[in-house]
């Protein structure tokens, strides 16, 4: 073969190991501490304890929160649970997530870019920076936006009626003390939500485990650890 028509077989990716999982690398999304705490399995640690205890191969699971779809990626092939919807707002953050569920075979999640509420409502701004991590709904500061979206937003009443899921997990930035109160939680065996008190204080705890009550969901110290808070029914 003639050296220039030559060509060099393409390199593979060189997967970072998690938890069994193939962690595919990405320059601004896979480095420094979160590179750190995949390479030691300490990343979201005490929400993956929670979910590997509680969670089975027959749950429907609504996660709140997809981030870089570690934790739906971790549901599918660890749990193996039948069907998981992973609702994230941030788009620039999908097309990673597409490719860690290709890189460990995940078939079951479905990604929805949408934001849930307590009520519909019109799409909503979100506010794209060169920072992904740093993307969100707040224009506050202004510093490296590079673009605008419309991001929908969807009535979570709706979304559970629809989708009928038996677990939920949630990790939603201190927005859980003003969805979760209003959503009919009824349909679930089991929530693990990450609680952020710096947030929403007492109060916001306080209607959390109101809601959780009233879906008669108890809480689980067994899988529950700092601000990871699990809930069971019937256990």
């Amino acid at each position: 073969m003639d050296a220039q028509t030559r060509t060099e077989p393409e390199s593979k990716p060189r997967f970072l190991r998690s938890r069994g999982l193939r962690i595919p690398p990405h320059p601004q999304l896979i480095q420094g501490k979160i590179r750190r705490l995949l390479r030691t399995d300490q990343y979201e640690r005490k929400e993956c304890a929670a979910v590997l205890r509680v969670l089975n191969k027959d749950d429907v699971v609504i996660e709140l929160g997809a981030g870089i779809g570690y934790m739906s990626t971790l549901m599918s092939t660890k749990n193996r649970a039948r069907e998981v919807h992973a609702f994230e707002a941030n788009p620039t953050l999908l097309d990673y997530i597409a490719t860690l569920h290709q890189a460990n075979n995940v078939t079951n999640v479905t990604v929805h870019n949408a934001l849930l509420a307590p009520q519909d409502a019109d799409p909503v701004d979100f506010y794209v920076r060169e920072d992904f991590l740093a993307s969100s709904m707040e224009r506050d500061n202004a510093d490296g936006i590079v673009s605008v979206e419309k991001i929908e937003v969807r009535n979570i009443n709706t979304v559970l009626e629809e989708i009928k899921p038996t677990a939920l997990v949630c990790d939603i930035e201190g927005a859980e003390a003003d969805l979760l109160p209003g959503a009919d939680l009824s349909c679930l065996r089991a929530a693990v939500v990450e609680l952020h008190p710096q947030w929403i204080g007492q109060d916001g705890v306080q209607k959390v485990f109101d809601a959780m009550h009233r879906a008669g969901l108890t809480y689980f110290p067994r899988a529950s650890e700092g601000k990871v808070v699990t809930f069971l029914k019937g256990w």
